[in-house]
């Protein structure tokens, strides 16, 4: 029989991986979300807005962005911590023969 244990150390591997798999995105996200937010803003300058309208379109686009890249990296840190949840547990059963994780028993 497989005890608990099993379960508890898989969740938290995955868990630890989803926190590192969204250090990393966020490393990557916040440079590509400046880079694009500073590039619509300059083209909407190009094309003759005022100054106020300026601020008023980069805050709203500047939210819009980030809310996408945020829910993004959700889903995608969530299928993370899932996969490496299951690939955890099946790795400490089977490396302890059904018997759970041998160091918690």
């Amino acid at each position: 029989m497989v005890s608990w244990h099993s379960l508890y150390v898989s969740v938290l591997v995955g868990t630890v991986f989803w926190v590192l798999s969204m250090v990393a995105a966020l490393a990557m996200v916040i440079p590509a979300v400046l880079y694009t937010c500073i590039a619509i803003v300059v083209l909407l300058s190009f094309f003759g807005k005022p100054r106020w309208a300026l601020v008023v379109e980069g805050r709203k686009i500047t939210r819009e962005i980030i809310g996408v890249a945020m829910r993004g990296l959700l889903k995608e840190g969530n299928v993370v911590a899932v996969v490496f949840s299951v690939l955890g547990y099946f790795v400490l059963v089977r490396r302890n023969g059904g018997e759970g994780v041998g160091l918690l028993n």
